[in-house]
């Protein structure tokens, strides 16, 4: 029996280190969509993210600086959309899109140009586990959710933090009147563009961050398009989850029981191939979609340019 709890408790710890990344991007995106702003770039964001991490703390041995260099690459790629969508007032689509295009090819090519020769990656350091006294004593729970790094436990405050910004303070409450009708908002005093530039900023924030936590957490060494596809996942999640943060943590929980189920049985030795497991975060993602068809939770003004001199 206790061999069982013990898998059990590794196969939910498993699961929520790879729900952490998905949450932390969709954190961002609810923000930023809750004020009418789609960025599909979420995958480009966190590509940026991991690698300037990476190429940070590889040549600086800080962590500290890698996470902060992540984090910041996040930023500036969101500020990229923002003056696209909000101040060129392009499309919103087509923005994300190029984001994730854009940087795809130059991580790709900075990647090679710096270690393409390399016989060996060089690696970063992980950050190293702090289980929190008492609660991490807790049978299969405290392994699962009270063992982990910084970072994961920053998530969980993330999450709550988000919960009642944009659900209970006067702030939040304005940023979905600008998601809502960005006319009427402005007509009122509110400031629709600043409040969208800080938006979109904060969600490359999280992104980056998100890229982030894959690198110092989860692998500590770089390859190219790392994320593989998770920004998509997370907006999924946003998608499914209806932008309150809570339940995009619980959403993406969902879609990493599927990733630590490949670790779980990989250690049993279940002669399973790998890309089975590899596809299984994806297909998730698409039968949690498939139960929001014909229903919209989206902000009205979600993805429409806002011209304050327009006439209606």
């Amino acid at each position: 029996m206790s061999e069982t709890i013990l898998l059990i408790a590794d196969f939910l710890f498993a699961s929520v280190r790879m729900a952490a990344p998905l949450t932390f991007a969709g954190i961002g995106e609810s923000v930023s969509e809750t004020s009418g702003i789609l960025n599909i770039g979420v995958e480009g964001m966190m590509l940026a993210g991991a690698f300037s991490c990476f190429l940070v703390s590889s040549l600086t041995s800080s962590l500290l600086l890698g996470i902060l260099a992540g984090m910041l690459a996040g930023l500036l790629f969101g500020l990229l959309h923002a003056f696209i969508t909000i101040t060129a007032r392009q499309n919103q689509t087509i923005s994300g899109l190029a984001i994730n295009f854009l940087v795809l090819g130059l991580t790709s090519f900075f990647f090679l140009v710096l270690y393409g020769q390399a016989a060996t990656l060089p690696h970063v350091r992980t950050l190293a586990a702090i289980p929190i006294p008492l609660l991490s004593r807790i049978p299969v729970i405290g392994t699962a959710f009270f063992s982990h790094d910084i970072l994961t436990y920053m998530l969980y405050i993330a999450v709550i933090v988000s919960t009642v910004f944009l659900r209970k303070t006067e702030y939040g409450v304005r940023l979905t009147a600008i998601g809502e009708n960005p006319r009427a908002a402005d007509t009122t005093g509110i400031n629709v563009v600043r409040s969208r530039y800080i938006a979109s900023m904060f969600n490359g924030l999280m992104c980056g961050l998100a890229g982030t936590y894959m690198m110092v957490v989860l692998f500590g060494f770089y390859i190219e398009n790392i994320t593989a596809g998770r920004g998509y996942i997370a907006l999924a999640a946003v998608t499914l989850g209806r932008r309150n943060p809570a339940a995009i943590f619980f959403v993406s929980l969902l879609i990493g029981l599927t990733e630590g189920l490949q670790f779980t049985l990989q250690s049993l030795g279940v002669p399973v191939p790998s890309q089975v497991f590899s596809m299984m975060p994806y297909v998730v993602a698409v039968l949690v979609l498939l139960f929001s068809i014909g229903r919209s939770y989206d902000p009205s003004a979600l993805g429409i340019p806002y011209d304050r001199n327009e006439r209606h």
